[in-house]
């Protein structure tokens, strides 16, 4: 899936040079250029043995949406100055939405893996609600004791 991203970038690559000529659009150009570097990282993550982290996969993510948010806006206000074709645009759009779709998953993971976390450290310290002297409640407000002795 993430080989596909990229795919409007690479094909209005081809063609810019002689549509980059015009002043001011050369930021299109450095723009596709750092989305291809971050689509082949992705890429080279994928079939390499060890996967992203789900931390790993947010962040580089993120930047590749934002990477896709600035270049669809770029690409739209100067569409008619950089000769930049309608259809180039919608592909950028589709590729982005596709890029925060899977961003989306990958920081959720993380906010998940987050919690796990901190209720496991909950859990380790006492605090867990398994326990039901904890005192997890508004009634006792706190830990409560165990009798110590004969009972």
């Amino acid at each position: 899936m993430i080989a596909t991203m990229g795919l409007a970038a690479a094909a209005f690559l081809d063609a810019a040079p002689a549509q980059a000529q015009a002043s001011g659009c050369e930021k299109m150009q450095t723009l596709l250029q750092e989305r291809q570097s971050l689509v082949a990282s992705l890429n080279s993550a994928q079939k390499s043995k060890r996967k992203l982290t789900p931390q790993q996969a947010c962040s580089t993510m993120g930047r590749l949406v934002s990477n896709g948010a600035t270049t669809v806006k770029f690409a739209t206000d100067n569409q008619d100055w950089c000769q930049i074709p309608p259809s180039f645009i919608e592909g950028m759009k589709a590729d982005n939405e596709k890029a925060a779709g899977i961003r989306n998953q990958a920081c959720n993971a993380v906010k998940q893996q987050a919690e796990m976390m901190r209720k496991a450290q909950q859990q380790a310290q006492g605090g867990g609600s398994s326990n039901p002297f904890s005192g997890g409640d508004a009634i006792t407000g706190g830990g409560m004791r165990v009798p110590q002795g004969a009972l």
